[in-house]
C-alpha cells in the first residue's frame, strides 16, 4: 500500500514547544511517534534546540522529515505572503540560502531525507521572474542533494496545473510535493481530491490538516479540526492510496487552542481509515 505503514508523524511547530524536552512530552501527549521537525531552530537557535535529536532518539520517537522556513514570511493576509513567501523575494534570498546550507547540513548529519518548504507563489506565465524563481529552486535541490536529502514543496499558493507545470519544467526528478489538502481549500486553489490525481507521481508527504473555504475573495480560508472540515478523508485517503510512491503521514495544526487535542482526533481519524 502506497501510504506508509511507518507511524504517522505530527508537525513539530504544531505543538508550539519552548525547547526539546517540552516537545518530546507533547509528542507523547498526541499519542504520535514521530515528528516532522522544525529545523531552523536547530540551526539558529543552537542554545535551547542543539539536544534535540538525542532527546527524541531517548524518547523512541523518529524524525520523518524535516522542514525549512524561509526567511521573512508573513501570513496576516494572502497578500502579504504572496509578496514575502519563500525563495521570491531578491531581499531576503541571500538570507535564505544561507539558512538552506545550514539546515541542510543538519539534515545530512542526522540522517534527515526529506526537507519540506514553501517555495513562495510560482508565475504560471514564463519571463524573467519564473526563470529566477526556477533556479533558486534548482540551488536548493542541489544542496540538499549534496547533503543526501530531497526538497518538496508545500501544495496551496497555486493551482495543481500550475505547480505540476512548474515541476516538469524545472526538470528535477528529486523534488517533490508535500500535499496539504487544507492548503488548497485556504488559498482557493482547487479541489483536494483532484488535485492529488494531477501531483500523483510527485507526492512525497502529506500534511493532514483540515479547512473551510472562505466566503469573501482575496481573503483566508478558515484551519479547523481534521474531520469537520471540507475535505473529504475517505476520497483524499483513498487517493492517496493510489499515489506510485510511498507517502509518509504527518499531521498539521497551526490553529486552534487544543493542538494536542486536536491532533489526538486526526491520528484517531486516520486509525479509523485504517491508516495510522
Amino acid at each position: 500500500m502506497p501510504i506508509a505503514r511507518a507511524p504517522v508523524a505530527v508537525c513539530s511547530w504544531s505543538l508550539r514547544a519552548e525547547n526539546p524536552a517540552q516537545l518530546v512530552e507533547c509528542v507523547r501527549a498526541t499519542g504520535a511517534r514521530a515528528v516532522q521537525l522544525a529545523l531552523t531552530g536547530v540551526a539558529e537557535n543552537p542554545a535551547v534546540w542543539s539536544e534535540t535529536f538525542a532527546r527524541l532518539a531517548d524518547a523512541g520517537v523518529e524524525v520523518a522529515s524535516g522542514m525549512l522556513e524561509t526567511v521573512g514570511e508573513d501570513y496576516s493576509t494572502l497578500d502579504t505572503i504572496r509578496a514575502t513567501g519563500g525563495v521570491v523575494p531578491d531581499a531576503t534570498w541571500p538570507a535564505t540560502q544561507a539558512r538552506a546550507v545550514e539546515v541542510a547540513r543538519i539534515a545530512g548529519a542526522h540522517g534527515v531525507r526529506l526537507v519540506t518548504f514553501h517555495a513562495g507563489f510560482i508565475p504560471h506565465e514564463s519571463g524573467a521572474e519564473r526563470d529566477k524563481l526556477f533556479a533558486r529552486l534548482r540551488e536548493i535541490a542541489r544542496i540538499y542533494r549534496d547533503h543526501g536529502a530531497r526538497i518538496a514543496f508545500e501544495t496551496g499558493q497555486e493551482s495543481a496545473d500550475t505547480l505540476a507545470h512548474a515541476l516538469d519544467l524545472l526538470g528535477d526528478d528529486t523534488i517533490g510535493v508535500n500535499f496539504d489538502p487544507a492548503n488548497m481549500i485556504l488559498y482557493g486553489m482547487g479541489d483536494p481530491v483532484a488535485a492529488v490525481a494531477r501531483l500523483a507521481p510527485r507526492i512525497a508527504q502529506v500534511h493532514v490538516k483540515d479547512a473551510l473555504p472562505t466566503a469573501t475573495a482575496g481573503t483566508w480560508g478558515s484551519e479547523v479540526r481534521v474531520g469537520t472540515g471540507s475535505v473529504d478523508w475517505s476520497a483524499f485517503l483513498a487517493a492517496i492510496g493510489r499515489v506510485p510512491a510511498t507517502v509518509r503521514l504527518a499531521v498539521e495544526r497551526e490553529a486552534g487552542d487544543d493542538r494536542v487535542g486536536d491532533i489526538r482526533a486526526a491520528i484517531e481519524l486516520l486509525a479509523r481509515h485504517s491508516v495510522a
